[in-house]
């Protein structure tokens, strides 16, 4: 096993585009990490940095403490799954997980014994003689997998291994991969797109946007005390509600803002509450979860526009009366991310359902209010006792 590090590593390609900038990142030795981010928004370039398939522009890739810039793939002795599987359609799956211990000449005793633990660990024994033709989907990936351990490399690189497979997959073969790391403990870089993979794999989450990384934090830290409104609008499902609003007046521990019809008293900290001022913009952000139907102190007032049901709960889609529709671009340090304002969504239990072209009240608890600049940094987690000492 190893630890993989990334030192001041720019990528930048022929025509001027950056796809990584300034990115310092350490995997400790056994960590799964999980890579998220936008589609095009470097992810995959660290990892085939990772895997020495791309070279950095500047900056030094660490494996093991060792700088391996100019090592080949091979020496780097990683073992990268792909979402396309990348298996041999003419070799059996026998003959898939015994190819790279053959490439090493490896004895043959050796190779059958190799390829029978990893089988059983992989609950591939019955598929051994096999062609990939005949699997599928989720058994395929499987045999990627087998084809990477096999090898006992001291790092496992996943580029987005599950996007080809179907939500029930998805979910069976995440579960397989999360036992299988933790029964090996190898060192593993993750990458995907999926924020539900992102939060349920990994011990840490590094979020990336434009190339730039934006936060690293365990998953419950990532979702409960985003660092900006990138990561606070693109971690959970659906994102953060985005409001625009001015601070009324300035109160004991806090600010008193307007939000929706009635004004509400929201805390802040002390060193980040010297620095504001009364009608000074800021941003304030809602989880659909914290909206519940009122009326009440800090209301919103929404005409509703769509319902999804999903069973146990509505997602209730509105639009906030009074408050025109209009699509903002923020530069929060993470290039522009597009917000869309004036609309909300409201997470209610299944008891719950408001006819659609309805008028209705969405209560805004203080406790759940985050605030950012107009930048985007952010001043303040939602979270019990707002106001107070």
């Amino acid at each position: 096993m190893a630890e993989v590090e990334f030192r001041s590593i720019e990528k930048g390609f022929p025509g001027g585009a950056r796809a990584v900038c300034d990115l310092t990142l350490h995997v400790p030795d056994g960590e799964l990490l999980v890579v998220v981010g936008p589609s095009g928004c470097g992810k995959s370039t660290v990892l085939r940095m990772a895997a020495g398939l791309e070279a950095p522009t500047a900056g030094e890739v660490l494996i093991d403490r060792r700088v391996v810039n100019s090592w080949s793939p091979q020496r780097r002795n990683v073992a990268m799954v792909f979402q396309d599987y990348a298996l041999y359609p003419h070799m059996s799956v026998r003959g898939n997980l015994e190819f790279p211990l053959r490439m090493r000449k490896l004895p043959k005793a050796e190779v059958r014994a190799k390829v029978a633990e990893t089988a059983g660990l992989l609950a591939l024994e019955d598929l051994l003689e096999r062609m990939p033709g005949a699997l599928s989907g989720g058994q395929r990936q499987r045999v990627a997998m087998g084809r990477a351990v096999v090898r006992d490399p001291s790092v496992f690189l996943m580029d987005e291994p599950l996007s080809n497979l179907d939500a029930k997959l998805r979910v069976q073969i995440r579960a397989e991969i999360a036992a299988l790391h933790r029964r090996l403990g190898t060192t593993t870089l993750y990458v995907t797109h999926d924020q539900v993979e992102a939060m349920t794999l990994g011990s840490r989450v590094a979020v990336l946007s434009a190339g730039r990384l934006q936060q690293v934090a365990a998953p419950a830290d990532l979702y409960a005390r985003p660092a900006n409104l990138f990561v606070a609008s693109f971690i959970g499902n659906p994102g953060m509600n985005i409001l625009p609003v001015r601070v009324v007046a300035l109160v004991p521990h806090g600010v008193r803002l307007r939000i929706g019809e009635r004004p509400i008293d929201v805390g802040v900290p002390e060193a980040a509450r010297a620095d504001l001022r009364v009608d000074a913009p800021l941003w304030a952000g809602v989880r659909p979860e914290a909206l519940s139907l009122g009326p009440a102190e800090g209301s919103l007032r929404v005409r509703v526009e769509a319902i999804e049901s999903l069973g146990h709960e509505h997602l209730v889609y509105g639009r906030v009366v009074g408050v025109p529709v209009s699509a903002v671009p923020i530069d929060a340090g993470a290039g522009d991310i597009g917000i869309e304002l004036g609309r909300v969504v409201a997470r209610l239990p299944s008891t719950e359902r408001p006819p659609t072209g309805a008028e209705l009240f969405l209560k805004l608890r203080p406790e759940s209010v985050y605030l950012f600049t107009p930048s985007g940094e952010c001043l303040r987690h939602g979270h019990p006792g707002s106001i107070g000492p």
